[in-house]
Protein backbone atom coordinates (compact mmCIF):
# COMPACT_ATOMS: atom_id res chain seq x y z
CA UNK A 1 0.00 0.00 0.00
CA UNK A 2 1.20 3.44 -0.81
CA UNK A 3 2.06 5.71 1.85
CA UNK A 4 -0.68 8.75 2.68
CA UNK A 5 0.33 12.28 3.50
CA UNK A 6 -1.77 15.52 3.64
CA UNK A 7 0.28 18.46 3.05
CA UNK A 8 -1.38 22.03 4.60
CA UNK A 9 -0.17 24.85 2.67
CA UNK A 10 0.03 24.99 -0.70
CA UNK A 11 3.15 27.81 -0.90
CA UNK A 12 5.53 27.71 -2.76
CA UNK A 13 6.85 24.97 -0.50
CA UNK A 14 4.03 23.10 0.10
CA UNK A 15 3.38 22.85 -3.56
CA UNK A 16 6.79 21.57 -4.55
CA UNK A 17 6.38 19.02 -2.06
CA UNK A 18 3.33 17.59 -3.04
CA UNK A 19 4.44 17.69 -6.55
CA UNK A 20 7.75 15.53 -5.12
CA UNK A 21 5.91 13.19 -3.15
CA UNK A 22 2.80 12.85 -5.85
CA UNK A 23 5.92 11.60 -8.68
CA UNK A 24 7.26 9.29 -6.26
CA UNK A 25 3.99 7.09 -5.83
CA UNK A 26 2.64 8.81 -2.46
CA UNK A 27 -1.17 9.51 -2.66
CA UNK A 28 -0.96 13.35 -1.40
CA UNK A 29 -4.16 15.05 0.14
CA UNK A 30 -3.28 18.84 -0.78
CA UNK A 31 -5.36 21.60 1.03
CA UNK A 32 -5.06 24.95 1.36
CA UNK A 33 -7.76 27.51 1.46
CA UNK A 34 -7.24 29.67 -1.85
CA UNK A 35 -9.58 27.44 -4.87
CA UNK A 36 -6.89 28.75 -7.00
CA UNK A 37 -4.00 26.71 -5.53
CA UNK A 38 -6.28 23.58 -5.13
CA UNK A 39 -7.34 23.72 -8.62
CA UNK A 40 -3.36 23.56 -9.61
CA UNK A 41 -2.77 20.82 -7.10
CA UNK A 42 -5.65 19.03 -7.83
CA UNK A 43 -3.57 18.25 -11.46
CA UNK A 44 -1.13 15.92 -10.37
CA UNK A 45 -2.08 14.91 -6.41
CA UNK A 46 -4.66 12.15 -5.40
CA UNK A 47 -7.16 14.48 -3.80
CA UNK A 48 -7.06 18.35 -3.40
CA UNK A 49 -9.76 20.41 -0.61
CA UNK A 50 -10.05 24.34 -0.29
CA UNK A 51 -10.56 24.72 3.86
CA UNK A 52 -9.77 26.51 6.62
CA UNK A 53 -6.92 24.44 8.32
CA UNK A 54 -7.66 25.97 11.83
CA UNK A 55 -11.79 25.04 11.55
CA UNK A 56 -11.72 21.92 14.20
CA UNK A 57 -14.29 20.21 12.72
CA UNK A 58 -13.83 20.91 9.00
CA UNK A 59 -10.12 19.34 9.74
CA UNK A 60 -11.56 16.70 11.44
CA UNK A 61 -13.56 15.42 8.78
CA UNK A 62 -10.51 14.41 6.55
CA UNK A 63 -9.51 12.28 9.15
CA UNK A 64 -5.60 13.36 8.99
CA UNK A 65 -4.43 11.20 11.54
CA UNK A 66 -5.34 8.26 9.41
CA UNK A 67 -2.37 9.91 7.37
CA UNK A 68 0.98 8.29 7.76
CA UNK A 69 2.40 11.86 7.72
CA UNK A 70 0.74 15.23 7.58
CA UNK A 71 3.03 17.89 6.60
CA UNK A 72 1.88 21.66 8.05
CA UNK A 73 3.47 23.98 5.47
CA UNK A 74 2.09 27.03 5.74
CA UNK A 75 3.93 30.18 5.16
CA UNK A 76 5.83 32.90 7.18
CA UNK A 77 2.46 35.22 6.61
CA UNK A 78 0.58 32.50 8.66
CA UNK A 79 2.26 31.39 11.57
CA UNK A 80 -0.91 31.91 13.91
CA UNK A 81 -2.92 29.60 11.54
CA UNK A 82 0.07 26.92 11.75
CA UNK A 83 0.16 26.83 15.23
CA UNK A 84 -3.07 26.23 15.61
CA UNK A 85 -3.38 23.65 12.83
CA UNK A 86 -0.26 22.19 14.58
CA UNK A 87 -1.93 21.79 17.76
CA UNK A 88 -4.88 20.85 16.26
CA UNK A 89 -3.53 17.80 14.39
CA UNK A 90 -1.50 16.93 17.22
CA UNK A 91 -5.19 16.85 19.58
CA UNK A 92 -6.44 14.96 16.78
CA UNK A 93 -3.81 12.05 17.51
CA UNK A 94 -1.66 12.27 13.68
CA UNK A 95 1.32 10.11 13.59
CA UNK A 96 3.50 12.31 12.42
CA UNK A 97 3.09 15.66 11.90
CA UNK A 98 5.75 17.52 10.65
CA UNK A 99 5.66 21.76 10.76
CA UNK A 100 7.35 24.00 8.91
CA UNK A 101 9.38 27.16 10.45
CA UNK A 102 11.49 30.20 9.48
CA UNK A 103 13.32 30.69 12.54
CA UNK A 104 14.80 28.80 15.74
CA UNK A 105 12.12 30.38 18.03
CA UNK A 106 9.10 29.44 15.91
CA UNK A 107 10.47 26.18 15.50
CA UNK A 108 10.53 25.90 19.51
CA UNK A 109 6.67 27.07 19.93
CA UNK A 110 5.71 24.56 16.90
CA UNK A 111 7.34 21.58 19.23
CA UNK A 112 5.86 22.72 22.24
CA UNK A 113 2.06 22.58 20.84
CA UNK A 114 2.83 19.04 18.88
CA UNK A 115 4.87 18.69 16.06
CA UNK A 116 7.13 15.28 16.08
CA UNK A 117 9.53 16.94 13.62
CA UNK A 118 9.96 20.59 12.86
CA UNK A 119 11.85 22.17 9.50
CA UNK A 120 13.82 25.12 8.02
CA UNK A 121 13.83 24.63 4.56
CA UNK A 122 15.74 27.91 3.72
CA UNK A 123 18.36 27.38 6.61
CA UNK A 124 18.78 23.93 5.09
CA UNK A 125 19.31 25.05 1.73
CA UNK A 126 20.98 28.26 2.58
CA UNK A 127 23.89 25.68 4.32
CA UNK A 128 24.13 23.29 1.72
CA UNK A 129 24.86 25.91 -0.74
CA UNK A 130 27.02 27.87 1.13
CA UNK A 131 29.11 24.51 1.46
CA UNK A 132 28.56 24.24 -2.42
CA UNK A 133 30.03 27.90 -3.43
CA UNK A 134 32.85 27.47 -0.86
CA UNK A 135 34.24 24.11 -2.04
CA UNK A 136 32.75 23.89 -5.85
CA UNK A 137 34.15 19.89 -5.84
CA UNK A 138 31.21 19.34 -3.40
CA UNK A 139 27.64 18.79 -5.19
CA UNK A 140 24.61 19.65 -3.65
CA UNK A 141 22.41 16.99 -1.96
CA UNK A 142 20.73 15.05 -4.02
CA UNK A 143 22.06 16.29 -7.93
CA UNK A 144 23.89 13.02 -8.57
CA UNK A 145 22.35 12.94 -11.80
CA UNK A 146 21.40 9.26 -10.70
CA UNK A 147 18.30 9.55 -9.15
CA UNK A 148 20.65 8.47 -6.15
CA UNK A 149 20.03 10.78 -2.81
CA UNK A 150 21.83 11.43 0.57
CA UNK A 151 19.71 10.54 3.48
CA UNK A 152 19.35 10.42 6.95
CA UNK A 153 17.35 7.93 8.72
CA UNK A 154 16.46 7.11 12.05
CA UNK A 155 16.79 3.40 13.01
CA UNK A 156 14.34 1.46 13.02
CA UNK A 157 13.93 -0.92 15.90
CA UNK A 158 14.21 -4.16 14.10
CA UNK A 159 17.61 -3.45 13.83
CA UNK A 160 18.49 -2.06 17.10
CA UNK A 161 21.17 -4.22 18.92
CA UNK A 162 22.40 -5.59 15.24
CA UNK A 163 25.30 -5.10 13.24
CA UNK A 164 25.92 -3.69 9.74
CA UNK A 165 27.14 -7.29 8.73
CA UNK A 166 24.13 -8.59 10.05
CA UNK A 167 21.93 -6.20 8.11
CA UNK A 168 23.12 -7.00 4.72
CA UNK A 169 21.87 -3.59 3.61
CA UNK A 170 23.61 -3.41 0.28
CA UNK A 171 22.77 -7.04 -0.45
CA UNK A 172 18.90 -7.00 0.87
CA UNK A 173 17.64 -3.27 -0.39
CA UNK A 174 21.32 -1.90 -2.68
CA UNK A 175 21.64 0.93 0.42
CA UNK A 176 24.90 1.61 1.68
CA UNK A 177 25.99 2.63 4.51
CA UNK A 178 28.02 6.14 4.77
CA UNK A 179 27.89 7.39 8.28
CA UNK A 180 26.49 6.34 11.22
CA UNK A 181 25.74 9.71 13.54
CA UNK A 182 25.77 8.93 17.21
CA UNK A 183 25.06 11.49 20.05
CA UNK A 184 25.35 14.19 17.41
CA UNK A 185 28.83 13.61 15.83
CA UNK A 186 29.07 11.30 12.11
CA UNK A 187 31.37 8.31 12.31
CA UNK A 188 32.61 6.06 9.59
CA UNK A 189 30.67 2.85 9.53
CA UNK A 190 32.76 -0.09 11.64
CA UNK A 191 30.64 -2.93 10.33
CA UNK A 192 31.11 -4.78 13.51
CA UNK A 193 30.07 -2.12 16.13
CA UNK A 194 26.50 -2.67 17.56
CA UNK A 195 23.77 -0.34 16.58
CA UNK A 196 22.01 1.81 19.17
CA UNK A 197 18.45 3.11 19.54
CA UNK A 198 19.77 6.55 19.03
CA UNK A 199 21.83 5.61 16.23
CA UNK A 200 21.32 7.89 12.94
CA UNK A 201 22.19 6.28 9.56
CA UNK A 202 23.40 8.23 6.70
CA UNK A 203 22.92 5.96 3.52
CA UNK A 204 23.07 6.35 -0.12
CA UNK A 205 20.24 4.76 -2.19
CA UNK A 206 17.16 5.46 -4.70
CA UNK A 207 13.90 5.96 -3.72
CA UNK A 208 13.03 2.25 -4.40
CA UNK A 209 15.43 0.92 -2.08
CA UNK A 210 14.18 3.84 0.80
CA UNK A 211 10.78 2.04 0.17
CA UNK A 212 11.67 -1.27 -0.02
CA UNK A 213 13.24 -0.76 3.56
CA UNK A 214 10.25 1.26 5.04
CA UNK A 215 8.55 -1.59 3.74
CA UNK A 216 10.18 -4.85 5.30
CA UNK A 217 11.31 -3.10 8.58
Amino acid sequence: MNKQMMIIGLGQFGMALAKALSDRGVEVLAVDTEQEKIDMAAEFVTHAVALDATDESALAKLMPAERDTVICAMGNSSKESAIICTALLRQMGCKHIVARASSATYRRILFMVGAHEVIIPEQDFGRRFATHLLYRNIIPENDSGYELSLTEIRLPSSMVGKTLVDLEMPKKYGIIVAAVRRNGVLYKPDPKQVLSADDMLLIVSDDRAIDKLSREV
